[in-house]
């Protein structure tokens, strides 16, 4: 085990390589840069912004100059926000994208597999067959479409919630939060039902009904853990997806998180902003993939990574 993660930490770094490199050159094949504006500067001062942040240089100059910052953990200073670092900025943003990204999958997680678990024991009843219709609803309403319905019902019509901003309260944090989890929550149901169903007619189960368990206990000890496996592994990419992927949730709500910043930065070609958030959230998807791989081998005993072939 310990030498497999050794190889899978290693197997990082090409990877954030090449994510890098597609990134800082992809950026710069846009039309237009991070000083244009509909009043065009003088070609002086235009020229002394270049050389401030070195734009006069050729693309592999500043390829190289950069990849040496990134290496130090410095993403460089902010085209368009004055005075602000990308990790300034990064360090003020994230906290609140993951406050919002964890809190709604962990809704999205016990949720999903207690109605997935739910409509496994009872397949093919109407129970089975509600859940999951309520399921593909979710799964086929975006977010950008429950969030104003949300909105109308729960803060314009009844009053219960704010529709919008953000000040660390529960209130503030709700309208967001299950908007971002819902489609999570039917996700993860599917998942849950499709392999429970599948494990509960595998013959280690039948073997402990034989020997007179009760099925509360056989779902608890022998069934819960083999059907976790695939929601484990949907789990890695969501988490990363759900705190980096609610930028339209922020915009919605007037969230001050990170993906907030990255639209921000992308609207006005502020490259080390864009490329500080991008490289911040590869580095989180792959470190949490990599987690689900320690995760599968603790719940499933009999994957061992470090067995020869």
């Amino acid at each position: 085990m310990a030498k497999h993660s050794l190889r899978r930490l290693l197997g990082l770094i090409p990877t954030l390589l090449l994510l890098l490199t597609v990134a800082f050159f992809l950026i710069r094949v846009a039309p237009g840069g991070p000083f244009d504006a509909e009043k065009a500067l003088p070609p002086e001062i235009q020229a002394n912004l270049n050389a401030k942040y070195h734009l006069d240089e050729s693309l592999l100059q500043q390829y190289f100059r950069y990849l040496g910052q990134v290496v130090s953990l410095d993403f460089g200073p902010s085209y368009q926000y004055k005075d602000w670092t990308v990790n300034e900025l990064i360090a003020q943003g994230f906290p609140v994208s993951l406050t919002v990204g964890l809190t709604a999958i962990v809704l999205a997680f016990f949720v999903g597999t207690m109605l997935g678990i739910a409509a496994a024991l009872r397949q093919n009843s109407t129970v089975d067959y509600s859940l999951m219709g309520f399921a593909m609803l979710g799964i086929s309403i975006p977010n950008f479409v429950i969030a104003p319905i949300l909105i109308l019902l729960l803060a314009v019509y009844a009053g219960w919630l704010p529709a919008g901003g953000w000040d660390w309260g529960v209130p503030s944090m709700v309208l967001p939060i299950v908007t971002l989890a819902l489609p999570a929550i039917a996700y993860i149901a599917r998942i849950t039902r499709g392999s429970m169903i599948e494990v509960l007619h595998s013959n280690f189960i039948r073997t402990a009904r034989a020997k007179g368990l009760s099925e509360s206990i056989v779902i608890r000890r022998h069934a819960l853990r083999p059907a976790l496996l695939p929601v484990i592994s949907y789990l890695g990419p969501a988490i990363a997806g759900m705190i980096s992927g609610s930028v339209v949730i922020e915009r919605i709500f007037s969230i001050p998180g990170l993906g907030s910043y990255f639209v921000q930065g992308a609207l006005n070609r502020d490259y080390t902003l864009v490329m500080g958030v991008v490289i911040f959230y590869g580095v989180l998807i792959l470190v949490l993939n990599f987690l689900v791989d320690l995760l599968y081998a603790w719940l499933n005993p009999k994957i061992r990574y470090d067995q020869k072939r």
